[in-house]
């Protein structure tokens, strides 16, 4: 199958990666998956939620990590209303899921009382804001941690980060199961899946849905195997960067 843009089924859209795009965050990455473009900085700051210290001030305080999402108004056309004083529903899933990611990498021992801030701003949107998120905000994540705790080590000498993340969207358009829609694909797939994975390919998460007739576990093997390889292309890339 040839896509609109030319596209093999298992091939994943032209990624460019940034890093060091701005200088007021510990850690900054400009990452570009075909049309779509964020910006993932992350922030550390010492300290953690109140309720995330123990009550108990002989316990050790875990740290912690999470995500934040927004789409800024020029990111799609017609304009999107900027989300002044309150959040909507698509906006608080994305930042959940981005947040869940980044965390299953984390050790919050070794990170102890410190909390990092992953925020993901979409600058334009065509497909896959989700996934290119947790994409480059892990990128920003291990920078910012190599950028404050020496050799990436928190706590007794143990290593912030247990692995890598990454993640890239599946789905079924015109019956053929493709990897890494865009918004034209994504618009009417059949079936439109998202997938997290880590580097040494545990799955995190499984977003699937039937947006028109349901699909059988052969489709569902076909989207894993394929978002399977993405991830480990997504993984090289990381490493590389």
């Amino acid at each position: 199958m040839q896509r609109h843009d030319g596209r093999a089924a298992d091939q994943l859209r032209v990624l460019k990666i940034q890093r060091g795009f701005v200088r007021t965050a510990q850690a900054s990455v400009l990452i570009e998956a075909g049309n779509t473009m964020v910006l993932c900085t992350a922030s550390v700051e010492k300290g953690v939620p109140p309720w995330r210290r123990p009550r108990d001030p002989s316990v050790a305080v875990q740290g912690w990590v999470t995500g934040e999402y927004s789409m800024l108004p020029g990111s799609t056309s017609p304009r999107k209303q900027r989300e002044r004083s309150k959040v909507d529903g698509r906006t608080t899933e994305i930042q959940r899921l981005i947040g869940r990611s980044l965390r299953a990498v984390v050790d919050f021992a070794a990170l102890g009382d410190y909390t990092i801030t992953v925020d993901c701003d979409v600058l334009q949107a065509d497909g896959g804001t989700r996934t290119t998120s947790i994409t480059g905000g892990y990128i920003a994540l291990a920078d910012a941690v190599t950028a404050v705790f020496p050799g990436g080590q928190g706590v007794g000498g143990q290593p912030i980060l247990l692995d890598s993340v990454a993640a890239i969207s599946v789905g079924v358009v015109a019956g053929v199961p493709v990897l890494d829609l865009d918004y034209s694909e994504d618009s009417t797939a059949e079936v439109d899946m998202n997938v997290v994975m880590t580097g040494r390919g545990r799955f995190i998460e499984v977003q699937g849905t039937a947006e028109g007739q349901p699909f059988d576990e052969s489709q569902l093997q076909a989207m894993l195997r394929l978002a399977r390889a993405g991830i480990v292309q997504l993984t090289v890339r990381q490493q590389e960067c």
